[in-house]
């Protein structure tokens, strides 16, 4: 025992202390939220477009991404002659609503997540219980909502938890396409949390459909089957770009750390 204490003294403390410090430095290879320079994007030059596997890119007017879809596979980046397409490694990147998710060269900053209106904050705010349902996810977001249980991320001291049962909790984290067999599933799921009760989405899969976009056994996502309190996109999100969704739900985030 007293060479686990002696071990434990040594390793100090563990827990990041983000959000009453700054976020934790991220490596340089993290693929957060991309920046378009319109100016350097040639006319008639649609490489990106037709690079992008899952259709992420668009041209109205001006060149757009939508990052419910987009996997941050950096094809389009790749693909660009003028690299008019870089990936930042701005990890934030949650938002409430489906339409706030696109970047275009005039609009680079997203409308990142608000709080919970007062009511439900009241309830959740300081006690939030989620169960978990991976709706056809191949496992990567699902590892790094675990990560954040974990003690170098610790969301319990938030009040944060991931149960067992939906009878248990205030709403669902959603990972997936939502595959035809998962979707009665996820009906019932939600269907047996108690009023009333919230649906966070994780990973490009579960915003739109990812990769499987528009196949005949998914369902694009789960906003064509419940109602989304809050998008959290990436293939997969880092964990801090999913902590950073939560606390901005939750109200947890202070100004100056937005």
């Amino acid at each position: 025992m007293l060479k686990e204490i002696l071990a434990r003294l040594h390793q100090r403390h563990r827990t990041i202390r983000y959000p009453d410090a700054p976020p934790p430095p991220l490596p340089d290879r993290l693929r957060g939220r991309p920046e378009i320079d319109g100016s350097k994007c040639p006319a008639g030059c649609d490489a990106c477009i037709q690079a992008c596997p899952t259709g992420a890119i668009a041209r109205s007017g001006k060149l757009q991404i939508d990052l419910a879809k987009c996997l941050f596979c950096t094809d389009c980046m790749d693909a660009c002659p003028q690299h008019a397409i870089v990936f930042t490694t701005d990890h934030r990147l949650a938002c409430r609503q489906r339409d706030d998710l696109v970047v275009t060269d005039s609009q680079q900053e997203l409308q990142l997540a608000a709080a919970l209106d007062d009511k439900l904050r009241k309830l959740f705010g300081r006690s939030l219980k989620l169960r978990q349902v991976s709706a056809g996810g191949c496992n990567a977001c699902e590892a790094d909502i675990n990560v954040l249980a974990t003690v170098g991320w610790d969301i319990g001291r938030f009040g944060i938890q991931v149960v067992a049962s939906p009878r248990h909790a205030d709403g669902l984290i959603v990972t997936g396409p939502v595959s035809r067999n998962m979707e009665l599933a996820l009906r019932k799921t939600y269907d047996a949390l108690a009023e009333p009760r919230i649906v966070i989405v994780v990973g490009a899969c579960a915003c739109s459909g990812g990769p499987f976009i528009d196949h005949p056994e998914t369902c694009n996502g789960v906003a064509n089957i419940l109602p989304v309190d809050l998008y959290i996109p990436g293939c997969p999100p880092h964990p801090l770009t999913i902590l950073d969704g939560l606390l901005r739900l939750l109200g947890r985030l202070e100004e100056g750390k937005r």
